[in-house]
């Protein structure tokens, strides 16, 4: 029999021609998987066009609220931002879709899936590690990684078997698109020196052509999940989405970040992520007023290491699964409503309140209901500062 292989199916020309070289390298047969997880293109045509190359088969599946539920809002609820600019959009994806191509080769019996990663990314990592821990027994073949064909020659190989090469790639730039975020590569924005050029961006208005009247937003969170915009619930899919168009209408959530890659080389990285930028911007502020100063503090490590264990390919690791334990503990009070200003270019929370603020109006007060006993900090500073004043009078 012949050897079936399931293929990460983008529609794109690396994993178009993917279908055909699997045909020739490894005699397989090809069946054709794509997951919507919100990159905004027509998903049947995408399976059609599958078909027509000469996948036996070409499945599409709706992941959407899968991947805002068990993926992105997860991340969110950690704080775990890669780098202090990334919020991992892209990362994020790759389980869900790895999740997907094992169950399909699975149910296909198929002995071995595909993807159309190149050697020097993160997303190969990604692939391929998170397919080893949920099915070791599966071969991973990486095409782009494995044919050493340059551009050119690859646009020959598509001319001469058919398959269609789209007339846009004489775009110079590389685009990989969620619902969580835009990643935009290559092309003049290799040159760190060179301000990305106002082409590059499709999400985000040029804050020069933004509205000139502000907006406010209203975003309601339940233990750390956001649920609301401007007091209409939502579904985690909708409400990005929404935040998406509000946001980026105001120009907000452009990143231009010097990311330092999992394979060891810095690669100049240009995002946008309305939602992600002002949701986590949100959450951090909520959970200042529904956290104690010990906990924000070991928080921000947990979000750390969550960040880097999403980049790094590690979603399926003991680790990322006990840290999610721990996630979950800590935000059960972070429920609450933060206000947000959109303006021309930028955003500010401009307004938290929460049933579990830790605020008190009375100890913090200067005015007449001031409840903070002033006496109780002679004593307090005569023990906080004994340490200092001991080692000054000796070691001065």
């Amino acid at each position: 029999a012949m050897k079936k292989v399931v293929l990460a199916y983008s529609g794109g020309l690396d994993t178009s021609v993917s279908i055909h070289w699997l045909g020739e390298h490894y005699d397989a047969q090809v069946i054709a998987l794509t997951v919507d997880v919100g990159q905004g293109k027509d998903i049947e045509a995408i399976r059609q066009k599958a078909l027509s190359i000469g996948a036996i088969k070409a499945i599409a599946l709706d992941a959407r609220e899968e991947f805002v539920r068990d993926f992105v809002f997860p991340t969110l609820r950690a704080g775990a931002i890669y780098e202090g600019d990334y919020p991992l959009s892209s990362a994020l994806s790759r389980p869900l879709i790895a999740k997907y191509l094992v169950e399909v080769a699975r149910q296909e019996g198929a002995t071995a899936v595909a993807h159309g990663c190149t050697g020097k990314g993160n997303d190969q990592v990604r692939f391929d590690v998170s397919v080893g821990a949920l099915a070791p027994n599966l071969e991973v073949i990486a095409p782009v990684r494995e044919w050493e064909m340059s551009r050119e020659e690859e646009i020959e190989y598509a001319h001469q078997r058919g398959i269609p090469v789209p007339a846009t790639v004489d775009s110079p730039y590389s685009i990989d698109a969620n619902l969580w975020g835009r990643s935009i590569e290559c092309g003049v924005l290799e040159d760190p020196w060179q301000e990305p050029p106002e082409d590059v961006f499709q999400w985000t208005k040029n804050p020069a052509q933004t509205p000139n009247d502000s907006r406010y937003v209203e975003i309601e969170f339940e233990r750390g999940t956001p649920v609301a915009l401007d007091g209409e619930r939502l579904s985690g899919a909708e409400l990005v989405t929404k935040l998406n168009a509000l946001a980026g209408e105001y120009g907000v959530g452009r990143i231009d970040h010097l990311e330092n890659r999992l394979v060891g080389i810095k690669s100049r990285e240009v995002y946008e992520a309305p939602a992600a930028v002002v949701l986590h911007e949100a959450h951090r502020k909520l959970e200042k007023m529904t956290v104690t100063k010990r906990s924000a503090r070991f928080n921000a490590i947990v979000a750390a290491t969550y960040a880097d264990l999403v980049y790094n390919g590690l979603w399926y690791s003991a680790l990322k699964r006990d840290l999610d334990a721990y996630v979950e503990s800590a935000q059960r009070h972070v429920t609450g409503t933060v206000r947000v200003k959109l303006e021309k270019g930028s955003f500010h929370v401009v307004g938290v309140r929460s049933p579990y603020s830790l605020y008190n109006y009375s100890l913090a007060t200067y005015d007449k209901e001031d409840a903070f006993d002033h006496r109780a900090a002679v004593g307090f500073i005569k023990l906080w500062g004994l340490p200092l004043w001991t080692q000054a009078q000796v070691q001065r």
